[in-house]
């Protein structure tokens, strides 16, 4: 493959029982409503309210990082549903690598639909992108994603604070 570029791969991901597909602009008020759901946000934003601008924000960066990355943000379905599960996704986290995100609506909540969302993306980093590893931040609060993080087989390497308090910082190598 030659340097900047990346492979083609099928950016929809599925599971036994989800659908991942990448968000569009389509997706806007789907996302607005997910996202500024205060259970969804309290440790996705650390409580904040996302403006409409930065929902358009995201899906555009989203859909940078699939051009030039093959990774983005996902929005999970339930394979026989239409209702929005969730999200998934990879991006940044600082200048260390990628980091794998998700967050459920709290209907969804309690399925293992996290960590099997969560689990497609990591594998998806780890196979057909290539990536060497793929890390994790989570607030040390929020017990249900520290579970969903060890359950993906991700080891913690370091502690960083955050705004709610000490967040765990995770990896998983290839």
């Amino acid at each position: 493959m030659a340097t900047g570029r990346v492979a083609k791969v099928n950016r929809t991901l599925t599971t036994r029982r989800l659908v991942l597909r990448p968000a569009t602009a389509q997706d806007h008020a789907d996302l607005l409503a997910h996202w500024t759901a205060p259970e969804v946000r309290q440790f996705l934003f650390d409580g904040a309210i996302l403006s409409p601008a930065e929902i358009t924000g995201a899906i555009e960066d989203s859909a940078r990082t699939f051009a030039e990355a093959g990774y983005g943000l996902w929005l999970i379905r339930e394979r026989e549903g239409t209702g929005l599960v969730g999200t998934a996704g990879l991006r940044p986290l600082e200048d260390l690598g990628p980091e794998v995100i998700y967050s459920l609506a709290p209907d969804a909540r309690g399925k293992g639909y996290a960590t099997e969302a969560a689990r497609a993306v990591m594998v998806h980093a780890l196979g057909p992108l290539g990536l060497p590893e793929v890390l994790a931040e989570v607030d040390e609060g929020n017990a249900a994603s520290v579970k969903v993080i060890e359950r993906l087989g991700m080891t913690r390497f370091a502690e960083v604070p955050g705004v709610l308090g000490p967040m765990g910082r995770y990896r998983r190598t290839r």
